[in-house]
């Protein structure tokens, strides 16, 4: 995906080469970066750290050593990726020569099926490994808010919270790649998507996720605490549940566009925890046998197969059920199937960049 070669596809070479500047304001980035610009901690985060080492200090010093260690090594990854060059510049290679633009146009171009891992920067692939192990920290540090430093629930909680926030940028970079390879939406749109992937690569942060992640994170805690219709499979009384506990924003994606048929199986597949192929053989099924309703522990018995219908508030678990619905939607693509191309996460995600978008228009305008 990420060969830059000197001759151009005839695509690219309409495109007219725009400075990839325009799409972000770099008085917006975050001080405390590393040269490269990785936003390694943030301001909110630096207090988070801070206060623990204090509440540690005072009350579990010997735990101390171990984070501060843990910390350090963190870092020293940063350092070793703001060795890479960044994706933002033009950069001269042993046989090629990048630019940012280019970088978008391969990204947008390339619509070969399977793990694109080899065909990716390798900032970005490092990028991903650092968000990683700094997302393993931050929780490390909540279970010591939490168990050692004496801290209430609602301040040991700002750790997971931001644990989770980190495991969402994750879950963009591949909701970013999904849209971007969907060649029913707009050539300029998914321009626009090859952009924000590639500042989130250069800074490993990004404010359009940033800005929702309260809002999946609830959806989810929502979601954990229902118990769907196993039975009529219609999951209504559950999505208006869900919708309740939500902002505006939610509930505008909701009224906006849950109408439409692949939006619909998606959140099914979200509130069920099942994919559409399984909720279609359980709804066959419990119609056949004459079964009114049953229990999340009984899917597994009816289908005849080990199936994960719960989530708890790991995040790993999280993403985990994420990349089997991103995986099936994936091949459903790939294979012409019927049945939601797009998770629930892609959806919402690029309702959110739209709207974002036409708000931006708006303003502009009125100026």
């Amino acid at each position: 995906m990420m060969r830059m070669e000197n001759n151009k596809s005839p695509e690219i070479n309409e495109f007219v080469p725009v400075s990839i500047d325009t799409f972000f304001d770099k008085k917006d980035l975050n001080n405390d970066t590393i040269s490269s610009g990785i936003t390694l901690i943030t301001p909110y985060q630096q207090k988070l750290i801070k206060r623990l080492l204090d509440e540690l200090h005072k009350n579990a010093p010997e735990k101390l050593e171990h984070l501060e260690e843990r910390l350090r090594k963190v870092e020293s990854l940063a350092k070793v990726i703001a060795i890479f060059p960044s994706l933002l510049e033009r950069t001269v290679t042993n046989t090629t020569v990048r630019t940012p633009e280019a970088l978008v146009e391969s990204l947008v171009s390339y619509q070969e099926d399977g793990d694109t891992t080899l065909h990716l920067p390798s900032k970005a692939t490092l990028g991903k490994g650092l968000l990683i192990s700094k997302m393993h920290t931050f929780y490390s540090m909540y279970k010591l808010a939490k168990n050692y430093a004496k801290m209430d629930a609602k301040q040991s909680e700002e750790y997971f919270d931001e644990t989770i926030s980190m495991m969402f940028t994750l879950m963009a970079e591949d909701v970013y790649l999904n849209l971007i390879r969907d060649k029913t939406i707009a050539l300029e749109t998914r321009r626009e998507l090859a952009t924000s992937l590639i500042i989130l690569w250069e800074h490993r942060a990004d404010q359009t996720i940033t800005d929702i992640a309260p809002v999946l994170q609830a959806v989810w805690r929502a979601r954990r605490q229902l118990a769907p219709a196993f039975g009529t499979m219609m999951g209504t009384s559950e999505l208006l549940l869900v919708s309740i506990q939500m902002d505006s924003q939610w509930n505008y994606f909701i009224k906006k566009r849950l109408g439409e048929k692949e939006v619909s199986q998606a959140m099914e597949e979200f509130l069920f925890g099942i994919s559409y192929e399984q909720i279609n053989r359980l709804r066959t099924i419990l119609k056949e046998q004459g079964v009114k309703a049953i229990g999340r522990d009984e899917v597994s018995a009816y289908l005849g197969e080990r199936v994960k219908t719960d989530i708890n508030l790991d995040y790993r678990d999280f993403y985990l059920l994420y990349t089997v619905r991103r995986d099936n939607a994936r091949a459903r693509q790939r294979l012409h199937l019927e049945g939601p191309k797009h998770t629930l996460e892609d959806f919402f995600i690029q309702f959110v960049m739209e709207q974002n978008k036409e708000k931006q228009k708006k303003d502009s305008f009125a100026e």
